[in-house]
């Protein structure tokens, strides 16, 4: 009685490993390793440039792989994915604008001469050198720069508020919060003078 326990625990045991050794077929020739994933298709969005260039933050040279200076086409060339926008304009001076999103106008990418100089924000999810952000208020922006920012009223709001931080390496630069009557920031942008002033954009 005893033998034939002992043996039936012994086939139990061997149909285990066989299992094992079945389920573990075929999976990179290796047992119970997981098979190789098969190369992600083209144009199912796993080709796209990694999520680390489309959550860049501007500076005070630009944003990501976009310096200021680039023309047009090597700012497509840089960032790697399409820059939806206006067509290049028959006037080579002229102003245009840029984007990273086609249908996202929070992040806008102005574009005159051919060349990149200022980047306008208006979403709390990018935020600028130094800390500062969509949503906050006046008195916070001049604290988080204080002693570097030059306040000024707004262009047709004279109880809004236009706040500039000159850049510490480039003159040329500037970081520009706007403000509304109520004292807090709905936009701001970065760029080189004299685009930067720009109060309507490429308008």
């Amino acid at each position: 009685m005893i033998r034939i326990i002992f043996l039936s625990a012994a086939v139990l045991m061997l149909a285990a490993c066989n299992a094992t050794e079945s389920r573990g077929a075929g999976q990179d020739g290796q047992t119970g390793s997981p098979a190789a994933k098969a190369p992600p298709r083209p144009g199912n969005g796993r080709d796209l440039p990694a999520r680390s260039v489309f959550d860049a933050m501007p500076d005070f040279n630009g944003i990501g792989p976009l310096r200021f200076g680039m023309g047009a086409d090597e700012m497509r060339k840089a960032w790697g994915a399409p820059l939806y926008g206006e067509a290049q304009p028959n006037d080579p001076k002229a102003c245009h604008y840029l984007r990273p999103g086609k249908d996202d106008y929070d992040l806008l990418l102005m574009v005159e001469g051919d060349r990149f100089v200022r980047v306008d924000v208006k979403t709390d999810e990018k935020a600028a050198p130094g800390g500062g952000r969509v949503g906050m208020t006046a008195q916070q922006i001049e604290k988080l720069y204080a002693g570097h920012v030059t306040a000024m009223p707004g262009k047709y709001d004279a109880a809004a508020r236009v706040l500039s931080i000159a850049s510490p390496q480039d003159e040329q630069a500037r970081l520009i919060f706007e403000t509304d009557a109520s004292g807090v920031v709905k936009s701001w942008r970065i760029g080189v003078a004299p685009q930067v002033d720009y109060v309507e954009g490429c308008g």
